[in-house]
């Protein structure tokens, strides 16, 4: 019987799965997760997103069960799918705990002091696109900036009584934007590797399409800066910045914590020991400067050095609460801690889990391969490439997989079709890299909504760099404009 079985498992294994065995797991998850956000709304990413992810992963197990596949090596394939995002949860909690550090030390109460007196209402959106693009520009990552920067362009924008949502889609334009034209960024290094082809090569035939895009996301953000209303704006700002000072100490000092996170990031050491650092500097500047609100903050009657402890301690884990008595103020420093980014974890995993499963009951590549075969001609192969590119973003919720996969299967195609692998490596960041914060249950859209405490729903429209540049791939690829041939060497 033990023999029998083993035969049958075997023969099991060479089966291949068929389109409609990969559409169903995809057609079932696009259903639940519409059902979901329709009755669930903004909480949908809290709980429901989570359980469609799981029924999706179930799904696709029994039809990879049925084709043959054991439950160990399911099992196997989920464990291997989790590791992959490890790195990206660990990054997740060090970021609550630094977000958390870094509001108790004064950093982010000092940089919302002083953008408010810098930075005008009419130019706030276009500014802060543009300070996130030097940034990530610079040190190669946008979760950094979004989890600095962005944390306190945030609550600028709600003292100033602009739109948070439009805020949140400039802070993620300007950061993906710099991270992906950024030699030191992870998945510039990326896809130029797996495609075969020279880095600043790459980079220099990306600025064709990555040029024009945030251009044209610059100037729509200007225009929306010009329409908001900037009534009552002096009062508000004035009393924001009272309540600032009289609860933090504010001073060009407290931006130390700051200075050490991009110096150690330019330096490129590796993410999370810079992030850890920075929250640690954060711990050290609470407790040198800050003894009124950690006092206030922990709010028992204990010995003053315990109370130095256990404030650091407990925001590190739970975050920091305000409690100035403006209701906008408190909404906006009440964050951090890692217990934040519970949730979101709880959203990638799940995530993971599906994509791991597609994955290894060969679904994911089945329907990747039933796109490929569409792809006859150059127009449709760059079109093909941007639509696998962001349908893997949403299927298998991880902006690595979503250039790793096609990178692989489409280069093949490119070269035999006549063109230099660089409009490759381009394509897939046109359409993976950009895309993957606009997908909620991603890494990169769980992170950003976390991160900047906006939906992801929510923010999605304003991101208008990560919206335009997929469309301008598919425009060069229909036009032909700057689609060099294999005989190219260098950008025309």
């Amino acid at each position: 019987m033990s023999n029998a079985a083993t035969d049958q498992n075997s023969k099991g294994k060479s089966i291949d799965p068929s389109l409609i065995q990969a559409l169903i797991p995809t057609l079932c998850l696009i259903l639940l997760l519409s059902m979901s956000v329709y009755l669930f709304g903004d909480e949908s990413s809290a709980g429901p997103n989570q359980i469609a992810l799981c029924v999706g992963a179930i799904v696709a197990g029994l039809i990879g069960w049925k084709n043959g596949m054991t439950w160990e090596e399911l099992e196997r394939s989920i464990v291997s799918g989790i590791s992959i995002a490890l790195g990206a949860i660990m990054i997740l909690f060090a970021v609550g705990s630094l977000i958390g550090s870094w509001i108790l030390s004064g950093t982010v109460p000092t940089m919302i002091y002083y953008g408010l007196i810098l930075l005008d209402a009419d130019i706030f959106y276009v500014v802060s696109c543009f300070i996130c693009a030097f940034i990530s520009l610079s040190i190669g990552s946008s979760w950094t900036v979004a989890g600095t920067i962005g944390v306190a362009l945030i609550g600028i924008a709600a003292s100033l009584g602009l739109s948070l949502d439009i805020t949140a889609g400039a802070i993620i334009s300007g950061a993906y934007f710099g991270d992906k034209m950024s030699p030191l960024s992870d998945t510039t290094n990326l896809a130029p590797a797996v495609v075969g082809t020279d880095l600043f090569v790459h980079i220099q035939h990306m600025m064709w399409t990555t040029i024009p895009s945030i251009t044209i996301a610059m100037v729509i953000f200007t225009f929306l800066g010009m329409s908001e209303s900037a009534s009552g704006v002096a009062d508000r700002l004035d009393a924001t910045l009272l309540l600032l000072d009289e609860n933090f100490v504010i001073h060009p000092f407290m931006l130390t914590p700051l200075a050490v996170l991009l110096i150690m990031a330019l330096k490129r050491y590796p993410a999370l020991p810079v992030i850890l650092t920075g929250a640690l500097a954060g711990c050290i500047f609470a407790v040198s400067f800050q003894q009124a609100a950690l006092y206030q903050f922990v709010n028992e009657d204990i010995h003053p050095v315990l109370a130095l402890i256990k404030g650091t301690w407990q925001v590190l884990y739970s975050g920091y609460v305000s409690h100035t008595g403006n209701e906008t103020l408190d909404d906006l420093l009440s964050r951090g801690g890692m217990g934040s980014m519970l949730s979101t974890v709880w959203l990638i995993l799940s995530a993971m889990v599906f994509g791991a499963v597609m994955d290894a009951t060969g679904l994911l590549s089945r329907l990747v391969a039933g796109v490929l075969s569409l792809a006859t001609t150059v127009r449709s192969l760059i079109f093909t490439t941007v639509a696998t590119s962001i349908g893997i973003n949403i299927l298998a919720a991880d902006q690595y997989i979503a250039i790793v996969l096609p990178g692989r299967m489409y280069k093949r195609e490119f070269q035999r079709q006549g063109l230099d692998v660089k409009n490759l490596s381009r394509t897939l960041e046109d359409a993976g890299t950009i895309t993957s914060p606009l997908v909620p249950w991603n890494t990169c859209g769980a992170y950003m909504s976390a991160t900047l405490g906006v939906a992801t729903l929510a923010y999605l429209p304003y991101c208008l760099f990560n919206l335009i540049n997929p469309l301008v791939a598919v425009l060069y690829g229909i036009t032909g404009f700057k689609i060099a041939p294999a005989t190219v060497e260098g950008d025309e």
